[in-house]
């Protein structure tokens, strides 16, 4: 793979409208536009950005789209993500097919998806398996270890057994001034 720099000291003013990377890696990209097929970033600045087959590190954009990539940090305003994996996804609307550990937005749509954690105004799915659930509206096959009502129980069963246990624990001991 070849190694491109872009200078990360560029100003947004002197971003290029359209970055094109293709079997490329690179530190830090600013544009309008950036486009990457089988190449990878560890920082992207964005209005827009396209990767197939790429991997990125910390994307921040209005518009993400991608297919078959790999993303550590999302924040974006619309997230379309196809045969993808990210660990943090921060978006006011997601649409996503793949994996995910954290998933924040207003609108979740997810299918065949498999994430830790799912917390949405909105959710529906196809078909997501997720550890934990959390959502104002959730519509869909959705199989979850814990949801919202499992989560408020066990909190509440949590709280009970923990005053009990101190309570037991000041009668047997005793409180000693």
């Amino acid at each position: 793979m070849a190694e491109k720099n872009i200078n990360p000291e560029e100003s947004v003013e002197e971003a290029p409208q359209v970055t094109n990377l293709d079997m490329t890696r690179v530190e830090v990209v600013e544009a309008e536009m950036v486009r990457m097929h089988q190449s990878a970033a560890q920082e992207i600045t964005a209005d827009e950005v396209a990767l197939h087959q790429a991997i990125a590190l910390d994307v921040a954009a209005a518009e993400i789209s991608a297919h078959e990539a790999a993303l550590g940090l999302v924040n974006a305003k619309e997230v379309e993500m196809t045969n993808s994996a990210a660990g943090i996804l921060s978006a006011d609307h997601v649409d996503m097919v793949g994996q995910a550990g954290l998933v924040l937005a207003n609108t979740v749509n997810l299918g065949n998806t498999y994430a830790g954690v799912v917390a949405g105004g909105q959710v529906r799915g196809e078909r997501i398996e997720t550890l934990i659930l959390l959502g104002n509206h959730v519509e869909g096959d959705i199989q979850t270890v814990v949801d919202t009502r499992s989560a408020l129980i066990a909190g509440t069963v949590g709280g009970v057994l923990a005053g009990v246990v101190l309570l037991i624990g000041r009668l047997v001991f005793g409180r000693r001034s």
